[in-house]
């Protein structure tokens, strides 16, 4: 892994339009060297600041259409952990896409991450505080497992909106802890097993698994209003 304290930037990098007719979408780390296949500049922005998409104001049209194959390496060895990657994120699209951006707060409709009764049933991680969240996700017949080791709650927010939820998550535990969890549940009804061994739903499952609960509430949150962003000209 990269040095935990290490802040890097891009060594060299090609962004390019991807191939149209590719299927493939993510990000893959090899040691230094790191690909980002099929996404939106939208999608990087939202990866790069840890934002839900509407909490992106301003952006144009093409940032949600146009997907783009980036190829490059990270001037630090080893591999980065996710906040490194998020960060050199960040940097190509400053340097890449010229973005320039300001934040501002709006109230907006989020859910509350909050304890629920009988308190947290995670358990408290070993794993150094100040490393790295670790996470393994897998699906299967309609339902979905997440592995994490070592996760605030504020992380465990940023990936619940990310990957499942429509609105922004907002963290009002309190939990400072780092933990370690597994949680399963049923993601697809129509292809979950029907003799009563599925997992109930996302809302149901973190609160009897890990003793939390998502409520709907209004909130302020951070938003990015961009004041500027252009298509990259060639490598």
């Amino acid at each position: 892994m990269m040095a935990k304290d290490a802040d890097p930037d891009w060594e060299v990098v090609a962004v390019k339009p991807d191939d149209p007719d590719s299927t493939e979408t993510g990000f893959w780390v090899r040691d230094r060297e790191l690909e980002i296949k099929g996404k939106t500049l939208e999608q990087l922005l939202l990866y790069g600041y840890g934002l839900h998409e509407s909490q992106v104001l301003n952006a144009p049209d093409w940032t949600r259409a146009k997907r783009w194959h980036i190829e490059g390496f990270a001037g630090v060895p080893g591999q980065p952990n996710r906040e490194q990657m998020a960060s050199l994120v960040r940097k190509l699209l400053a340097e890449r896409f010229g973005l320039v951006m300001h934040r501002e707060q709006r109230e907006m409709r989020v859910f509350a991450l909050v304890t629920a009764k009988g308190g947290p049933k995670m358990t408290p991680s070993a794993d150094d505080p100040t490393g790295p969240m670790h996470e393994n996700d897998s699906q299967s017949g309609g339902q979905a497992t997440m592995r994490v080791k070592n996760v605030s709650m504020g992380e465990l927010a940023g990936m619940l909106m990310r990957l499942f939820l429509d609105r922004p998550v907002v963290d009002q535990t309190g939990l400072t802890r780092r933990y370690d969890f597994q949680l399963n549940w049923t993601q697809d009804e129509t292809r979950a097993p029907t003799d009563g061994s599925a997992p109930p739903g996302l809302f149901t499952t973190i609160q009897e698994q890990l003793g939390l609960k998502l409520e709907p509430a209004k909130a302020p949150v951070d938003v990015m209003v961009i004041d500027k962003v252009e298509q990259p000209g060639a490598n």
